[in-house]
């Protein structure tokens, strides 16, 4: 059976579709069968990986019925994917039957043998795509920009997840806290690990051992719709990742 790993931070821009992309190339690498699902409406994913975007299924497909999620998969360098939509954007408004927070878990039951690990995009809110994911998740991994403002978010996704695990999914988990943009070298991103830590440890939340350096490789591997490992497998970002998919599996295994 597959494991389904959430990737999720309500705020924008701390390397959620980095994340996504550069985890499923690492265990890739390592012989697993991996499919990415890219859940935000931006669609960021499906282009950084060179996905067709223009006449192929998407997620918002599979949740309204349209297609049967194995005939939206599609074949990258980097892993399987299923592509986003901007039509997600609408989609508080145009479901709102009972039981949509299992679209998601009901629509991956057809391929959960397909893949032993599914990994999820979520957009930047704590909408109903979100509490999909959480719904559909083993565990939930939460990039955090290593600044004093991620840190303000940090409660308002707990209890996000909470309200999950009582109402939809119990035996969901966070896995950890991966900080991005790190600088071990700045006093300023040293305090910051530290205040991560107590937040952390007064919500009973992992902080990853790994963290995630800048490198202006992300961007320049993203332009050319590859992922980090195979770009520059030598730059600290892409040993930053490999480092992160290593201590995930241990977490899984343990």
């Amino acid at each position: 059976m597959s494991r389904v790993i959430s990737i999720s931070n309500q705020k924008g821009g701390v390397g959620k579709t980095t994340t996504v992309c550069s985890l499923a190339a690492g265990l890739k690498k390592k012989g697993f069968r991996v499919l990415m699902i890219d859940l935000d409406p931006q669609g960021n994913l499906g282009f950084s990986v060179g996905a067709e975007t223009e006449t192929c299924a998407t997620i918002y497909d599979v949740l309204k019925g349209d297609v049967k999620t194995q005939f939206a998969i599609q074949k990258s360098d980097t892993a399987d994917i299923i592509i986003s939509s901007i039509l997600l954007s609408g989609i508080e408004l145009e479901f709102t039957n009972t039981g949509r927070e299992y679209l998601l878990k009901e629509a991956l039951k057809p391929i959960l043998g397909l893949y032993d690990y599914i990994i999820l995009d979520t957009p930047p809110a704590l909408g109903i795509i979100t509490i999909n994911a959480f719904t559909a998740s083993d565990t939930i991994v939460v990039p955090m920009l290593s600044d004093i403002f991620s840190l303000q978010g940090i409660a308002k996704l707990y209890e996000t997840v909470e309200r999950v695990k009582k109402y939809c999914n119990p035996s969901l988990t966070i896995s950890g806290i991966l900080l991005t943009k790190f600088n071990p070298r700045t006093l300023l991103s040293r305090e910051i690990r530290g205040t991560a830590e107590l937040i952390a440890q007064d919500l009973n939340i992992p902080l990853f051992n790994s963290y995630i350096r800048s490198s202006i490789v992300v961007s320049e591997a993203q332009s050319i719709q590859q992922n980090i490992l195979d770009y520059s497998p030598k730059n600290n970002i892409a040993k930053d990742y490999l480092k992160f998919t290593d201590e995930l599996l241990e977490k899984e295994e343990a």
